[in-house]
């Protein structure tokens, strides 16, 4: 393999993996994985494409702030440019981003605005339009504008479009391509490639549940509302300027639900760890080789990795408190408790464990209190003001066990207790200890009472 001077160029030139184990009727698929970019994802190409053209066109310098606004992925291509090439950079991101994009970003030095993701364009808080208006109001910087921007579609015209060509070439051609629509770039770029080169190639869109895509190319019609999904990084509320819908004759909505158990279901067979995104091109590929009844060969993409939702998709916890994971009804308290003690879920100390081990638990698991546990049996619980208290003018008593700071007289709840019998244990500002008779079930939170009450309603 070549030794390379940059990251930069190791962007693009992606391989592809022809799926195993997936049920995929009587067509093959293909997975080109964009995750292998060195930002993780296919937005390395255009953040890449959209710098370089607007230095050759002389409208950036080194030293210069770039602004856009982006659901995370475009955001961490241009960081990864504008790192290697001396730009400053400002993004601004909308509030359902998961904590790694975030985290990543500000560690390659991007300066990060976040914003509310339950507005739509025009709403002064909407993401592309606050990113608009920083740019437009910064002494010197330039507005990257990715929606608008013709050097977007074109990383995928002349880069994606063409790898995809030659590699499947070996296996005979390609006869239909699922991808997804953000910004639009990737479907106008490979529709104009395969325009000129492959016009035989069907172009289908995958569009999760809310967006206004799937409507616009199955009916021909545009909503006027849209409603929030949780994918990040496609679907629309909007047709892109740069948007060119012309050759995709087929959509598929899916789901959020759909959309991250197929990609979960996509690292357990395959070995392949994908985005949420990725979760709806998948589903939707799959759903159109299984409506063929003649062999077809399918290529769809992993646009990212899913390194960078791990607290999310891929955190059970998270899927259950959404409700994308179920647990048997019980039809009791027991439908409430988040973290079973009886499947060894419940994070727990015991009384002769120090108040510094309590303290580290509470953090590493991101939870307030602690059953304390003697075996089986419940003796106590800690909470954060429990060890707050006790150490408060002593760090040293750290080092006492976590019998000494525990409450021990508790607030017990039979599982067979009506919901409403929550409330006033709340009200006291204690957790609910559930119990069937002595053996202890687990906790419920406030924040386990409005999951459970959310659910509900979905």
């Amino acid at each position: 393999m070549a030794i390379h001077n940059t990251v930069l160029e190791l962007i693009g030139s992606t391989p592809i993996i022809k799926a195993q184990r997936l049920d995929t009727g009587v067509c093959e698929l293909y997975l080109k994985l964009e995750s292998q970019n060195p930002g993780g994802s296919i937005k390395d190409r255009i953040g890449l494409s959209m710098i370089d053209a607007a230095e050759k066109a002389g409208k950036i310098k080194p030293g210069d702030t770039l602004v856009e606004g982006t659901a995370g992925n475009t955001g961490i291509g241009l960081a990864l440019v504008a790192q290697q090439k001396g730009y400053k950079l400002l993004l601004v991101v909308p509030d359902k981003m998961s904590r790694e994009k975030i985290f990543n970003l500000k560690a390659m030095g991007a300066q990060v605005v976040l914003t509310r993701s339950d507005v739509a364009k025009g709403h002064p808080d909407y993401y592309q339009d606050m990113a608009e208006r920083i740019a437009r109001e910064t002494p010197g910087a330039y507005f990257i504008n990715q929606f608008g921007n013709p050097d977007n579609p074109a990383a995928h015209e002349f880069g994606t479009g063409p790898e995809i060509l030659q590699q499947m070439a070996e296996v005979g051609g390609v006869d239909a391509v699922v991808f997804g629509c953000g910004s639009s770039g990737t479907m106008t770029g490979l529709s104009r490639c395969f325009a000129e080169k492959s016009p035989q190639t069907e172009l289908v869109l995958a569009d999760p549940v809310g967006s206004i895509l799937e409507e616009y190319i199955n009916r021909g019609t545009i909503s006027e509302k849209s409603a929030s999904w949780m994918v990040e990084g496609i679907g629309e509320d909007f047709l892109p300027p740069i948007s060119d819908f012309t050759r995709v004759k087929k959509a598929y909505a899916i789901t959020d639900k759909e959309s991250f158990l197929t990609a979960r279901e996509l690292l357990e067979k395959e070995g392949i760890l994908g985005g949420s995104s990725t979760g709806t091109l998948l589903a939707a590929a799959l759903k159109y080789c299984r409506e063929q009844t003649t062999p077809k060969k399918v290529l769809t993409l992993v646009p990212d990795t899913g390194n960078k939702y791990i607290s999310k998709m891929y955190n059970d916890y998270w899927m259950l408190d959404n409700g994308f994971l179920a647990r048997q009804a019980t039809g009791d308290l027991r439908d409430l408790i988040l973290r079973p003690f009886s499947q060894r879920d419940t994070v727990v100390v015991a009384p002769t464990d120090l108040l510094v081990t309590a303290y580290q638990r509470m953090k590493l698991y991101d939870v307030s209190q602690l059953p304390v546990m003697d075996g089986d049996a419940i003796v106590g619980i800690v909470d954060e003001s429990d060890v707050l208290l006790h150490v408060y003018g002593d760090e040293s008593r750290f080092r006492d066990p976590v019998s000494t700071a525990m409450v021990s007289k508790l607030d017990k709840i039979d599982v067979r207790s009506p919901i409403e019998s929550l409330l006033p244990v709340f009200d006291r500002g204690h957790v609910a200890i559930v119990v069937d008779g002595e053996k202890f079930l687990g906790l419920i939170t406030r924040i386990d009472l409005l999951n459970y009450l959310r659910r509900r309603v979905q």
